[in-house]
C-alpha cells in the first residue's frame, strides 16, 4: 500500500546543516525508500533567498520520494501538519555574548516554534533540536507546547555518538558499526560524557580490546581520560578551527541518523544509542531535563535503558554535565522563559 506523504519541517533550511539535509531527507534516509515527504522549509527573511535556491535544486534532482517543497518565513505555517520537525536554526553565541544572553535570543527562536507546532502540528509530531544549545532549546520548544507528550521532545546527542564510534574505529582498527553500547551523557556541550564501559566489540569490552593494543589497562585508562572523551567533546571546536565553520554535513548526517532510528527503530543486535531525552529521573537526573541516556526506539518513542552500573568516576562526570543543564534550565527560568 503506498503511502500518504509525510511532512517534514526543516528551520534555518538555508544554512549549511540545513543544506546538507535536505536533499538526503528527499532521498529517502530519514523515513525510509517507500514514504514520500513533504518539505517545509522555514527560514527568517534574510536567509529565503538560500533557501529558494535549495528549493530549486531539490526540484532539479528529480526524487521520486519528493511530494512537494513550501517555503515560508511564517512558523504557524511551516509546522502545519508537520510530523517531523528538525529544529536545525539557532542564534549562535557571538562574542562577548553571556551565557544567559545566548539562552534568552534562543528563547526567542524555541519558544515561538514550540507554540506554532502545538497549534499546528500532526498529531505524531516528533521535534528533534539540532541548533545549539541544543538540550536547552528542546526544553524551551517542549514548555511551549504543554499539550504534546514529553516523549516528542529531544536533542541531538547523536552527533557526538558517533564522534565516539569514529575515534574508537580508530583506535580498535575495527568498522564503526562493529561497535555497540557506547554512551554519551548530558548536555550537548564540552561537559558532555562519551561512555565506552559497557561498550564491546564482537562481545569483548572495549576496554580491554584498547588496553590489548595501548600495552596495558593503565595506558588504556590515560587514552579515554586525556585524549578520547575532550578529543569527542572538543570536536565541534576543533573543525571550527580547521574549516573556519561548524560542523555541516556531519551534524546533518546525524540527524538523519537519529530521526531515521526514532521513527524505524533500533536494531537489537546493534545495542543502544544515544539522545538527549525528556527525564523521568533516571540515574538521578532531575525530572524534566533534557539530557543525553543511552536510548533504545521500537518504532514509536525512545526509551532510556535503565540499570546500568555506573562506575564513580563516570558517576562524577554525569553529574558535572548535568548540573550544567540544571543550571541553564535556572536561567532560563530566572528570566521568565518557562
Amino acid at each position: 500500500m503506498a503511502h500518504a506523504p509525510t511532512t517534514v519541517t526543516v528551520t534555518g533550511a538555508g544554512g549549511q546543516i540545513g543544506y546538507a539535509l535536505l536533499f538526503r531527507i528527499a532521498g529517502g534516509d530519514l523515513l525510509g525508500p517507500d514514504r514520500p515527504v513533504r518539505l517545509h522549509l522555514l527560514e527568517v527573511p534574510q536567509g529565503m533567498r538560500a533557501a529558494e535556491g535549495a528549493a530549486l535544486e531539490l526540484q532539479d534532482c528529480a526524487f521520486p520520494l519528493l511530494d512537494s517543497v513550501d517555503l515560508t518565513d511564517d512558523a504557524n505555517r511551516a509546522f502545519d501538519g508537520s510530523s517531523v520537525a528538525l529544529l536545525v536554526g539557532s542564534r549562535p553565541r557571538g562574542p562577548g555574548m553571556e551565557r544567559a544572553e545566548l539562552l534568552q535570543a534562543n528563547a526567542g527562536i524555541f519558544g515561538p516554534q514550540g507554540a506554532a507546532i502545538s497549534a499546528h502540528a500532526a498529531s505524531d509530531i516528533r521535534v528533534v533540536a539540532v541548533g545549539n544549545p541544543a538540550n536547552t532549546n528542546a526544553l524551551i520548544a517542549r514548555a511551549a507546547a504543554p499539550g504534546i507528550p514529553s516523549d516528542r521532545f529531544t536533542a541531538l546527542t547523536r552527533l557526538d555518538h558517533n564522534r565516539a564510534l569514529g575515534r574508537l574505529s580508530e583506535a580498535l582498527g575495527v568498522r564503526p558499526d562493529a561497535i555497540r553500547d557506547v554512551t554519551v551523557w548530558g548536555n550537548h556541550s564540552a561537559t558532555q560524557f562519551p561512555d565506552v564501559s559497557h561498550a564491546t566489540v564482537d562481545g569483548v569490552p572495549v576496554t580491554a580490546l584498547l588496553a590489548e593494543r595501548m600495552g596495558g589497562e593503565d595506558a588504556a585508562a590515560r587514552w579515554l581520560d586525556d585524549v578520547f572523551v575532550p578529543g569527542v567533546a572538543r570536536r565541534g571546536a576543533e573543525i571550527i578551527e580547521v574549516r573556519g565553520s561548524s560542523s555541516a554535513a556531519s551534524a546533518a548526517s546525524a540527524t538523519i541518523d537519529h530521526v531515521r532510528d526514532w521513527v524505524r527503530g533500533t536494531h537489537p543486535d546493534h545495542g543502544w544509542t544515544s539522545a538527549a531525552v525528556v527525564s523521568h529521573g533516571e540515574y538521578g537526573v532531575p525530572e524534566g531535563l533534557v539530557s543525553s541516556f543511552p536510548v533504545t526506539s521500537d518504532g514509536q518513542a525512545y526509551r532510556v535503558v535503565e540499570g546500568l552500573e555506573l562506575e564513580p568516576r563516570a558517576r562524577a562526570r554525569i553529574d558535572r554535565s548535568v548540573a550544567e543543564l540544571v543550571a541553564e534550565r535556572e536561567t532560563v527560568e530566572a528570566l521568565g522563559l518557562l
